[in-house]
């Protein structure tokens, strides 16, 4: 290189020189956020632990975690604390040089803390050796015979309305009293239950807004809405000691936060507004607790009742709940521990890769979780199909799971059966010119035949007709505009099939064969339905056979003098309802 040439080496070297200059400058360019806090005086340093203990204590106060180490939302907390404290003894160190080795030995506390809760979580897992077989075993079901465990149905007690149409009926009744309507709304509870025999839903009112309830706190809520679910019959019963306790409160009344605050160690599964026999309005709350590591296989071991009038409280061991409360297991709840052991029967490497035997509940639409409820003496039965996870167009049983005491059934279909999607289909496909849209399926025992049960709602959701269809035997759909009507199809169906015990086929067959020439025609409009009624010549009895639409369209074409036949059931008070259309 000659000597008038640049220098390479130099070069380098100063471009060297220049970075790491750079480097050093933009890595000392100002103090790190630990050392920033450490700068404070300590008056602030006080100042500020003040106002971070009032900040948790507050959020404990409104948001009223269960101070309990297997509750997810407290552990998030405590982890939350943990990162505090880090940073606490961080500050600490920063501010003293000499006692900066023990600050950052105590680290390793909230550390190990933290490491522990992600241990617990880990030991919650089905894969870990020996839990699927637990997680299977959390909720213990039995084989039952269903012609023999659930009763005959006894169409006056049949719920003919699902939740929406609750909603609906109870709105209607809600409008009927304007007093209430200008402070008050329905709250969105509708719990099922059974009060004094029957299936209803109740709700109790709640305040319209914050400004409703600074006028109204002091009088508290005046009532509750109860639906009968059979005789659609809504009612706004007025309360002699008014509700104080409630969702809708936003403070020290709010029923969550009393209840959690009077029992701190208490996890508590989704509660329920009930009735007693007397009337009186209670909050049901089901506690829960962890059987598998620190957070896995949810259980139920007792129920916490809130007289939603008073306030006061009682703790109840499961086997101890009195007989009137219809919900200490909550539907989710049960559907996820009869999924457990559906899924880890046979271990989880099985639930994975073979699958053998692994079933799960049926889905409802939406791919939301598809189950309905069924009333049998004083308790209430969560139903749902169980389908095989390969196979899900098709059930191969279902349960009933008493939803006070948790005792689980499963009832095998030899031949497989209908989804409750299928039969919904089904369902609205017979009705497809009307455009009904049918509820989720009910379960009935129908002369010892496992039966869905639907609603069809036109475009206002107003019940119109009912259907009923075989689970096994789905291909044919039975249809009514009454209960009875529907029923009477369907005992004939069942009948032609061979489905019907000796006993039942006769009383099947009882309906009679009518032939004879019209002598009168009427029409009415009943409840939105279109009736018919027709008087026959040289009937002494004077019978009036009610034929109705759409079921028995064909009736429209006939005048006096016309010949027709057709068959019905008995007569009830002068009046037969023609169930079988077979006009000539």
């Amino acid at each position: 290189m000659s000597a008038q040439g640049p220098d390479f080496n130099d070069l380098f070297e100063q471009l060297r020189r220049e970075v790491h200059g750079k480097n050093e400058k933009s890595s000392s360019s100002g103090p790190s956020f630990v050392e920033q806090i450490a700068a404070w005086s300590r008056r602030a340093l006080i100042i500020a632990a003040v106002v971070l203990v009032v900040v948790l204590a507050a959020c404990y106060w409104w948001f009223h975690p269960s101070l309990n180490l297997q509750s997810p939302q407290v552990c998030v907390w405590i982890v939350g604390i943990c990162l505090v404290g880090i940073l606490v003894l961080a500050v600490a160190a920063a501010r003293s040089i000499a006692k900066a080795p023990v600050f950052k030995r105590l680290m390793l506390v909230p550390g190990a803390v933290i490491v522990a809760i992600a241990v617990g979580w880990l030991l919650s897992q089905p894969f870990i050796p020996g839990n699927a077989e637990r997680y299977a075993s959390v909720l213990t079901t039995t084989d039952g015979d269903f012609a023999t465990d659930i009763e005959q149905v006894d169409y006056a007690d049949v719920p003919v309305i699902d939740r929406d149409s609750a909603v609906l009926l109870g709105n209607r009744a809600m409008g009927s009293i304007p007093e209430y309507v200008s402070q008050f709304e329905i709250a969105d509870t509708y719990s099922q239950i059974n009060y004094q025999g029957r299936p209803v839903r109740v709700s109790p009112l709640a305040y319209a807004d914050f400004f409703k309830w600074l006028s109204n706190r002091d009088t508290g809520i005046p009532a509750y809405v109860i639906v009968d679910m059979v005789t659609q019959e809504a009612e706004v019963v007025r309360l002699e000691e008014p509700i104080m306790y409630s969702d809708s409160e936003p403070f020290a009344r709010n029923v969550d936060r009393h209840v959690q605050l009077s029992y701190p160690d208490l996890m508590f599964d989704q509660k329920s507004f009930e009735l007693d026999e007397e009337g009186h309005p209670w909050w049901v709350y089901p506690v829960q607790r962890r059987t598998i590591g620190l957070f896995g296989g949810t259980d139920i071991y007792g129920v916490v009742l809130v007289d939603a009038c008073t306030g006061e409280t009682d703790f109840y061991a499961v086997e101890e709940v009195p007989t009137w409360v219809d919900r200490a297991y909550p539907a989710d709840l049960l559907i996820e521990q009869y999924n457990w052991s559906g899924a880890y029967q046979g271990g989880w490497l099985n639930s994975w890769l073979g699958q053998e035997g692994v079933v799960r509940t049926t889905s409802g639409t939406n791919g939301e979780l598809g189950y309905n409820y069924i009333a049998q003496g004083e308790d209430i039965y969560l139903y749902t199909g169980v389908s095989s996870v390969t196979a899900d167009n098709s059930n191969v049983g279902f349960i009933l799971v008493n939803q006070r005491t948790g005792d689980s059934r499963y009832y095998a279909l030899e031949r497989g059966g209908a989804t409750e999607d299928s039969a919904m289909a089904s369902a609205e496909g017979q009705v497809q010119h009307l455009g009904y849209q049918a509820t989720y399926p009910l379960l009935l025992n129908v002369a010892g035949q496992p039966t869905y049960f639907m609603s069809l709602k036109d475009a206002a959701g107003l019940v119109k007709m009912y259907a009923m269809i075989n689970v096994e035997q789905y291909q044919s759909v039975a249809t009514g505009s009454t209960v009875e009507e529907c029923q009477e199809d369907y005992l004939t169906m069942l009948a032609a099939d061979g489905l019907l015990s000796d006993d039942a086929a006769a009383d099947a067959s009882s309906q009679r064969e009518v032939t004879g020439v019209v002598a009168t025609i009427a029409q009415a409009v009943i409840e939105g339905n279109s009736h018919f009624y027709v008087t026959l010549e040289d009937d002494s009895a004077g019978t009036i056979y009610d034929f109705t639409l759409p079921e028995m369209v064909e009736i429209v074409a006939y005048q006096p003098g016309d010949e027709i036949s057709f068959r019905c059931g008995e007569k009830i008070e002068g009046l037969v309802t023609v169930t079988v259309s077979e006009l000539i």
